[in-house]
């Protein structure tokens, strides 16, 4: 029995060792394992849980270096498929500090990850882990979103995590994921995303009003980042804002993996909703502060010491609780 299972894309993330420069005048690059629900299972891992992901990689080097990294941050590969034709996507991105980061998504038309389908599910695995984490971006292709639908209709008991996590560049149409996220939506009782995705989830921005709208969707536990002013999370019962943990970013990209897997060691763990967002809060500044994603998830000592204003060495972070 796994602590999370994930679901969704996994690649290369090649990231310029240059910052504050195009990648027209970038000289070196350095490669790293992406994908978000790929980051959210090593960030997991780093915590102490045990974790698998659900995906696929292309036929090719690339694909064995990213099962060789999977294994490598301690998350079970026994889930990853290997696929015959397309290669393995790979993500270029532009480093200004401290809040642009373009992204450059070379993923083709149809790339394994999204080609996972119902019958490569282990749904008794599926079924049985305490936390299944699901991304948007997985819904948005055929047999992908078959497949997030065979999962999603195995659940019954635990936490179901809806990471509403959009990326508009690989939807059709912003209609089609706003279908694809409403019909989602009743299957889990975790939404987390920033203000842009609960927009395409129930329709408003507003931080109050769409976490009332996913509860009344059926979530248990709605969060919403809420970018430079911290995030919201509600529950029935429980109402909590946790401010910004102030460090001197240097890669925004990871931050929100980190604060997944966060999230997912509190529901592991049955902490009280002030106490997951804090430490989860914390968890992505950790990764917010490095230029690597995977690399960068922060084990759970180091987690606290950002929490109690004791920077880990080396990490040039000021921190702010």
């Amino acid at each position: 029995m796994f602590d999370l299972i994930t679901m969704g894309r996994c690649g290369v993330d090649i990231y310029p060792l240059q910052t504050g420069v195009s990648l027209i005048d970038v000289e070196s690059f350095g490669k790293f394992l992406g994908g978000s629900p790929t980051n959210v299972a090593v960030a997991a891992a780093r915590h102490g849980l045990r974790p698998a992901v659900v995906t696929a990689v292309g036929a090719d080097p690339f694909g064995q270096w990213v099962r060789q990294a999977i294994r490598g941050f301690g998350v079970d590969d026994v889930y990853v498929g290997t696929v015959e034709g397309p290669p393995t996507p790979v993500t270029f991105c532009e480093i200004f500090p401290p809040d642009h980061f373009p992204i450059y998504f070379y993923r083709g038309e149809h790339p394994p990850d999204l080609r996972i389908t119902p019958e490569s599910l282990d749904l008794k695995a599926v079924r049985e882990t305490r936390v299944l984490w699901f991304t948007g971006t997985g819904l948005s292709q055929e047999p992908s979103r078959s497949a997030h639908a065979a999962a999603l209709a195995a659940r019954s008991s635990g936490w179901t995590v809806f990471d509403l996590d959009h990326r508009p560049m690989l939807w059709e149409s912003r209609q089609a994921a706003e279908r694809a996220y409403r019909e989602a939506l009743p299957y889990a009782n975790v939404a987390v995303g920033n203000l842009d995705e609960v927009e395409i989830a129930v329709g408003t921005r507003d931080p109050e009003a769409a976490a009332r709208a996913l509860l009344d969707a059926g979530m248990e536990v709605a969060i919403v980042k809420m970018g430079p002013d911290g995030v919201l999370a509600r529950t029935k019962d429980e109402h909590v804002v946790a401010g910004p943990v102030r460090v001197e970013v240097v890669n925004g990209l990871g931050a929100g993996d980190a604060f997944g897997g966060a999230v997912c060691l509190g529901l592991v763990r049955g902490w009280p909703l002030e106490r997951t967002v804090r430490f989860a809060n914390a968890a992505g500044a950790h990764v917010a502060a490095r230029l690597a994603c995977a690399e960068a998830m922060p084990s759970t000592d180091e987690v606290l010491a950002l929490l109690g204003d004791r920077p880990a060495a080396g990490s040039g972070s000021e921190v702010r609780p």
